[in-house]
């Protein structure tokens, strides 16, 4: 029998020292393949309880930010070099300024002031290129617990947009691409009434301030406003707690569990067929619209490129809105105050002020490199922005040059909504996730999402009903259901 060589011995020794080391990823002047390959064959030779495709996922990750932080000290090294340039200029222009000599303590004084407004710069951008990468990675001790509580299912169609009414009784409204609109018992998931005076798509729709009225969008380049009256049915007996609970494995089913299309819930319910207003202007899709505070008037958007102010009551156009350079995607209106903001497929979210009668102004928020599918008012003066660039900012209106806080995310974002009260934003993405974030950009849960629960397609929109005891957040998506969660949110996420 041959025995081993004492080379062969050593290096068998050396390969088990090897596999009982932790995982180090180290920077190496070899091409990005071989980067990736040594960590992968290290990771691969350790006895791991990860599944493969977790270890793989995180070495990718782990790569990702190795780019990131290699980007960040390239700029930095610009940046040094750019403060050495302007550090020999100040020092010559001292020198020569009206051809006199500066003494010491001049150009000191206008050295450091120089420096000083160089360094605020520096701060500035410096805060602005690492901010993609830092609010992907805030992690916060506490997290909210998402529960599924109930299903709406009676659409024949994907559901593009859902809302909560303001006043009594509370019913949730859902606008769908089967040209209808449904009302529902938000406890028992009954349908209440259907509304079918639309000839195209119903792209949104938003409830009246303080009447039973609602306002929807249509693809047949209308916007209707109806009247409804409902009677809430007795509720039923609250659903299974053991419904599965916030996740980061739940396991990905396929699209033949959708709900079955031939049952219709919604066909023994009152239908309206006619609306109390219908308000025509657009030359193309209504994609939303929204009640201006006070409820006399409501604005609209469209893929004619315009949105259009109206006078609900006689159905009189008052302002036509213009300057995007590409179709609307979304407009909102804020809660208390006559401001408009309307978002495009031009990349650009414009704020629209009507404060003042005689004067409507406009700001144009560029920070986006793609659609932006949708902008919110939340608290005070900020606005949400999402888009299809897969990034989420948060703005100062006071302050339109650059975003307070920016969240990147794996997928394009769609019609976002931001509980007030609690300063939660909710994302619904393309991928079918539906994730919450605080308003500094930390991440807060995912909704979960299994074999038997959650969202199968694209998810469209979402509504918070902030004091409704059962269900809090409401999601839709081309799966043609909408869905009702309650959200409990830790007393320090509150707090914060």
């Amino acid at each position: 029998m041959p025995t081993e060589s004492g080379s062969c011995s050593a290096a068998r020794q050396a390969k088990q020292k090897r596999k009982s080391h932790s995982l180090s990823i180290r920077r190496t002047n070899s091409s990005e393949q071989e980067r990736t390959g040594l960590p992968r064959d290290m990771l691969e030779g350790q006895d791991s309880k990860l599944p493969s495709s977790v270890r793989s996922t995180l070495l990718e990750l782990f790569g990702q930010i190795e780019r990131e932080f290699e980007n960040l000290y390239i700029e930095n090294l610009e940046l040094r070099r750019e403060i050495e340039t302007l550090n020999e200029r100040l020092a010559a222009e001292g020198q020569a300024i009206d051809g006199a000599e500066l003494s010491k303590g001049q150009l000191k004084t206008k050295a450091s002031h120089s420096t000083s407004q160089l360094s605020q710069k520096l701060k500035t951008t410096y805060k602005a290129s690492t901010s993609k990468i830092v609010s992907s990675f805030k992690t916060t001790t506490s997290r909210a617990v998402c529960q599924l509580v109930k299903e709406y299912i009676g659409h024949r169609d994907g559901i593009w947009d859902v809302s909560v009414a303001r006043t009594q009784p509370v019913v949730l409204g859902t606008a769908s691409a089967d040209h209808t609109a449904l009302l529902w018992s938000i406890e028992t998931g009954r349908s209440l009434a259907k509304y079918t005076g639309h000839v195209g798509s119903v792209n949104s729709i938003k409830f009246h301030p303080s009447e039973q009225l609602a306002l929807t969008a249509s693809g047949d380049q209308t916007a209707h406003v109806w009247r409804y009256a409902v009677q809430l049915p007795a509720p039923q007996p609250a659903a299974d707690s053991s419904q599965q609970l916030c996740g980061e494995d739940e396991v990905e089913c396929s699209d033949k569990d959708e709900p079955d299309a031939d049952a219709d819930p919604s066909s023994d319910c009152p239908t309206i067929r006619a609306p109390l207003t219908s308000l025509k202007s657009h030359q193309g899709v209504v994609i939303a619209a929204d009640w201006l505070v006070g409820g006399k008037q409501a604005v609209t958007a469209s893929w004619d490129r315009t949105a259009n102010l109206y006078d609900v009551e006689t159905s009189e156009l008052v302002h036509s809105l213009t300057g995007h350079d590409q179709e609307l995607t979304h407009c909102c209106t804020h809660p208390t105050q006559r401001l408009v903001v309307t978002s495009s497929r031009d990349t650009t979210f414009r704020l629209w002020d009507f404060r003042d009668p005689s004067i409507h102004s406009v700001n144009v928020f560029q920070g986006h490199t793609d659609t932006v599918t949708s902008a919110v008012f939340t608290v005070g003066d900020n606005v949400v922005s999402g888009s299809d660039d897969r990034t989420v900012k948060v703005w100062d209106l006071k302050n339109m040059r650059s975003p307070i806080a920016t969240i990147r995310t794996d997928s394009a974002i769609n019609r976002i909504n931001v509980c007030v009260g609690q300063k939660i934003i909710a994302l619904p993405h393309d991928n079918r996730q539906v994730r919450l974030f605080d308003m500094s950009g930390v991440r807060l849960a995912r909704l979960p999402r299994s074999s038997r629960q959650g969202h199968r397609r694209m998810v469209c929109g979402s509504a918070w009903s902030e004091d409704h005891p059962v269900c809090n957040l409401f999601t839709c998506g081309f799966d043609r259901q909408a869905i009702g969660w309650n959200i409990n949110i830790p007393a320090l996420l509150q707090e914060k």
